[in-house]
């Protein structure tokens, strides 16, 4: 079984900075492709980042030039480094991750979420 674990977020200001972060642990052979989504309640889960197992990554063009992400592979993680937030993203950020087991087997698996809140 592997579990992904949010941590990192918090209650922040305009214009303040975040750092999130995710670890995974369990039984795995790799970890593929590791993202951050975001989730509003009464709204539909929207991609962040996405960093690909060769280290491309990509980011909704909300947050261009304002998050960045990253992995640390010997330490099975990723992190979203948030700067310049804004009001519209509070939500809650969730990890997920494409993860191959012993057998070269690929399954994807969501982390519990880490609430993020931009206030005044």
């Amino acid at each position: 079984q592997v579990r992904l674990v949010e941590s990192g977020g918090g209650l922040v200001q305009p214009g303040g900075s975040l750092r999130l972060s995710c670890a995974a642990s369990g039984s795995f052979s790799r970890i593929n492709f590791m993202e951050w989504y975001r989730q509003v309640p009464g709204k539909e889960r929207e991609m962040v980042a996405t960093i690909s197992g060769s280290g491309d990554v990509n980011y909704a063009d909300s947050v261009k030039g304002r998050f960045t992400i990253s992995r640390d592979n010997a330490k099975n993680a990723v992190t979203l480094e948030m700067n310049s937030l804004k009001f519209e993203d509070t939500a809650v950020y969730y990890c997920h991750a494409g993860i191959h087991d012993w057998l070269s087997r690929s399954a994807d698996y969501w982390g519990q979420g880490t609430q993020v809140t931009v206030s005044s």
